[in-house]
């Protein structure tokens, strides 16, 4: 499967530069739970103590119900902190038929372009999803292009530029991903580049193929290479970014089997030699 229609790389000026943010996703078993052992502020201040550029904040951490003073709060803290906030981040899905729960992650996408106004966060990651089964792929990723045009005129408006995130189902694969980019065809659409996402035989090729269009990055410690995972190369990551003219974060989401309180911290200092 081709793409439709080509898309033009992302065109930046200035050399390539990288700055290292973490993702609230990372210390996810610190902030969850019936006793949670860290708060969004708590993750803030652990950020600017391992010298983090900025940090992403996702959306599944929030205290419900979300008011405007929790967003005033934490703005100030990271401006406080020295801390960019370099996007926010859902958990919709949009490969779905006209309908209700269409409607509803639509619904939910335009609320948190709203929210991440309010913090000043200028991106905001979103998902495609798989289709219902029985679906073709192309089907799918049509509905997927369908919600993104309509929600990407808000985000425009509002100042948001939209990720998405290479996450299995209709973008488990760079063709798909670039496909869905190709229908819509907006400046404020862009690629979430999850390094640990491509599952196939090449990994680092297909990172390769879509950073050109990387809005915004997740960075993993490890990669699976066609179901077997693997440390990943984190300067190679690095390199990959740089050699697409990339100008922004790389965000460590952090997700292997050592405990975050131990293994985000080595990560962290490891991205920041690589970001050099």
């Amino acid at each position: 499967m081709s793409t439709r229609r080509s898309i033009s790389p992302i065109q930046r000026a200035g050399k390539p530069a990288l700055r290292v943010g973490c993702c609230a996703y990372s210390y996810r078993s610190c902030l969850t739970g019936p006793a949670p052992t860290m708060s969004l502020e708590g993750f803030l201040d652990r950020c600017a103590e391992l010298d983090c550029d900025g940090v992403e904040l996702t959306a599944y951490y929030f205290p419900t119900p979300i008011t405007p003073s929790l967003m005033r709060r934490l703005a100030r803290r990271c401006f406080l902190l020295g801390l960019d906030i370099s996007g926010t981040a859902i958990g919709n899905t949009f490969a779905l038929p006209p309908g209700p729960e269409r409607n509803a992650n639509i619904v939910l996408t335009r609320n948190w372009i709203d929210l991440s106004v309010d913090l000043g966060a200028p991106s905001l990651r979103v998902f495609a999803g798989a289709v219902p089964k029985g679906v073709p792929q192309s089907r799918g990723r049509r509905w997927v292009a369908e919600c993104l045009s309509e929600v990407v005129e808000y985000a425009a408006d509002r100042g948001v530029v939209l990720a998405l995130e290479n996450h299995g189902g209709v973008v488990a694969e760079p063709d798909g991903l670039l496909d869905i980019l190709s229908r819509v065809r907006s400046e404020w659409l862009g690629v979430k580049l999850d390094t640990g996402n491509f599952n196939t035989a090449d990994p680092y090729a297909d990172l390769a193929r879509c950073a050109p269009y990387a809005v915004s990055t997740h960075i993993k410690t490890e990669i699976r290479r066609n179901g077997v995972l693997e440390p990943a190369d984190i300067g190679r990551l690095a390199d990959i970014l740089k050699e697409a003219g990339y100008r922004g974060f790389m965000n460590l989401e952090y997700e292997a089997a050592e405990d975050a309180t131990t293994a985000v911290p080595k990560a962290i200092a490891e991205m920041l030699r690589a970001a050099r």
